[in-house]
């Protein structure tokens, strides 16, 4: 897999690298970009097997929200179908292990989950990339941990896990440090596991009764935004090296290629941060809140529509000054530098966390020129 590889004619400075589930979890975990989520029951095997799912790279098959409890045992056995059918797949050269998306399955609760693994088989798990762990409490967090490590050992895969921060424990402000701080000593424990860490913005809202309209940032909602401010000041320090994704965007809107030429005019960021029309209400949206995901240092974002897998992956790029500055702060010993374009200062020390993340996404989504490349990545 390879992203932002849809546009053939689309020169990079520097081309996004290809990874698979075995790429070293120090890149992968800046490799999920935009991650679709879908209801377990869905049938996308015929979609694989043909290669047809372009630009997909991570998706999650969820036993969860998407689907009512009674349809719990048929999503189970779709998707162990779909895995094993993979596998052979993979065995007969009919596909190869670069042209399977990152699987993801999104468990309903622990014992769902330990009753899933126990039908687990090692052919299965082997192209299977981890499970997302919803309602994720410091009271459940060592049980999926530790049975997950187990499954690991015993089948001898390497599967991820990806907690999903949620819940009244952290929405409430009362309890959010304690078990923010919990939860933090927990997933240390494991964190060779933990490719992601994930916010479910979506059960805050709902728990403070709000929902943001399609004009509106996840970050206007006031409570919402001072629990993800507190998730972000546990699990995104310099000195634990989490990568920490977005909030699901809501809404979706196709748009119309007949204006191509003329959005491709268009300053996005200028556009943006003045709210003048880009593309439509959904998409513009969507854009100005990647642009405060990444400004807060969210690495990719949930998306529950395909149509957003350009646009997040897109963003993802990273711009030529922004390479060359990390390139610069990471080839100097210390003190303060003037940056290759002259306009601002490079600080070393302070700077070298960013630097070191920005030339991993670079790997991942590749270098660009400038903002104006991302319109040309998006609407190819």
């Amino acid at each position: 897999m390879k992203h932002n590889s849809h546009h053939k004619d689309f020169s990079f400075l520097k081309e996004p690298v290809t990874f698979n589930k075995f790429t070293d979890k120090k890149l992968l975990q800046y490799c999920l970009g935009a991650t679709l989520y879908m209801p377990g029951t869905k049938d996308i095997l015929q979609k694989i097997l043909a290669k047809s799912l372009h630009p997909l790279t991570s998706m999650v098959m969820c036993f969860e929200d998407a689907i009512k409890e009674e349809d719990v045992r048929n999503a189970e056995e779709n998707v162990l179908r779909h895995l094993s059918s993979i596998f052979d797949a993979i065995q007969k050269d009919e596909i190869s292990v670069d042209d399977v998306p990152l699987i993801f399955l999104r468990v309903r609760n622990v014992s769902q989950f330990v009753g899933f693994v126990s039908k687990l088989s090692k052919e299965q798990a082997e192209v299977l990339t981890g499970f997302v762990f919803p309602k994720f409490y410091s009271s459940n967090a060592d049980v999926y941990l530790q049975k997950l490590k187990e499954i690991n050992e015993t089948l001898g895969v390497s599967l991820y896990a990806m907690p999903i921060l949620e819940g009244r424990s952290i929405a409430y402000r009362e309890s959010r440090v304690e078990e923010l701080n919990l939860l933090s000593e927990k997933v240390f424990a494991f964190k060779e596991l933990i490719l992601n860490i994930r916010i479910g913005g979506t059960d805050f809202s709902s728990i403070f009764g709000v929902r943001r309209s399609i004009n509106t940032s996840i970050y206007d909602i006031l409570p919402v935004r001072d629990c993800i401010s507190d998730i972000l000041n546990f699990f995104n320090r310099d000195t634990i090296d989490y990568t920490v994704s977005a909030p699901v965007w809501e809404y979706f809107l196709a748009y119309k290629k007949d204006n191509l030429e003329e959005l491709l005019q268009k300053n996005i960021n200028h556009n943006l941060l003045s709210r003048s029309t880009i593309i439509n209400d959904a998409i513009d949206g969507l854009l100005r809140e990647i642009l405060l995901d990444k400004a807060n240092g969210f690495v990719g974002k949930t998306i529950i529509h395909p149509s957003h897998i350009k646009f997040v992956n897109a963003m993802q790029a990273v711009t030529r000054e922004e390479f060359e500055d990390a390139e610069q702060i990471l080839q100097t010993n210390g003190g303060v530098i003037k940056s290759a374009k002259a306009n601002k200062m490079n600080e070393i020390n302070p700077h070298r966390s960013w630097a070191k993340g920005v030339v991993l996404r670079a790997e991942a989504y590749g270098v660009i020129e400038d903002e104006n490349d991302y319109l040309k990545l998006m609407l190819s």
